[in-house]
């Protein structure tokens, strides 16, 4: 029984380990709750502020190495090296399935290289994993707007607003596309 004790304290102590590394996450769900809470209720000025922290804390898989990849992602995009985003943003979703923004970044940089199936593949598994992500909504209503399907992307861009209703651009959509779709019932 005391050669199992040993065991027994190593495995507690792992299980106490995993449990107090993933408290954080469970702790950002509240605060991304409170935020998600106030960004329905600011302000436009205000909902600028609240959309970057709910894009800080939706960046953090809760791990370094994962977070390493979702930058190298993200700055491959911005340098317009998208087939070294996709490769990057490949492996994040590949070692982090379950972290929505890999999933996220990896849909945008596809759309930026005009692969919107691979895309729309990306933001359903946004979508399942995070369904407030106001911007896979956002890039899917593009998505159907490219592919001239407006009523299904007045559909989602109303779905956005419901959990952003200050979300720049999105707006802007909504209107034209309903004044386009009221200029064609006359």
């Amino acid at each position: 029984m005391e050669a199992r004790m040993p065991f027994h304290n190593r495995l507690v102590a792992a299980v106490l380990a995993v449990f107090a590394l993933a408290w954080p996450v469970f702790a950002d769900d509240a605060a991304l709750d409170k935020l998600f809470d106030e960004l329905k209720t600011s302000d436009a000025q205000a909902s600028g502020r609240i959309e970057q922290e709910i894009w800080n804390e939706w960046s953090k898989s809760g791990s370094p190495a994962m977070d390493l990849l979702l930058e190298r992602g993200r700055k491959a995009m911005a340098e317009g090296d998208l087939p070294a985003a996709i490769e990057h943003l490949t492996a994040l979703t590949d070692h982090a399935p379950d972290f929505a923004e890999g999933w996220n970044a990896r849909a945008t940089a596809y759309y930026q290289m005009g692969e919107l199936g691979p895309a729309v593949q990306d933001i359903a598994h946004v979508l399942t994993l995070n369904p407030r992500h106001f911007g896979a909504l956002a890039g899917l209503g593009m998505i159907f707007e490219q592919l001239d399907q407006p009523k299904k992307a007045l559909e989602v861009y109303k779905a956005a607003l419901a959990i952003h209703p200050h979300l720049s651009g999105v707006l802007d959509s909504v209107q034209r596309l309903e004044a386009e779709a009221a200029g064609q019932d006359l």
